[in-house]
């Protein structure tokens, strides 16, 4: 049972990796205009799916 959980966790996780990539490239092509301010915001959320990417890696790591 726990195979098939972290078969589709991992496919979680690797959605994440793409909305992290999809959101910094969009925050670094805002950076430095005077839409710096989104791209500030579009940072903290690459830094909070980064975070929830590793602590989701571990939970996979857990049952498998």
């Amino acid at each position: 049972m726990a195979t098939r959980e972290a078969a589709e966790l991992s496919s979680l996780a690797t959605a994440l990796d793409e909305l992290t990539r999809r959101i910094t490239a969009i925050a670094e092509a805002l950076a430095g205009t005077a839409s710096d301010d989104v791209a500030a915001g579009l940072f903290d959320v690459e830094r909070a799916l980064g975070a929830a990417r590793r602590r989701l890696a571990r939970l996979v790591d857990a049952l498998g």
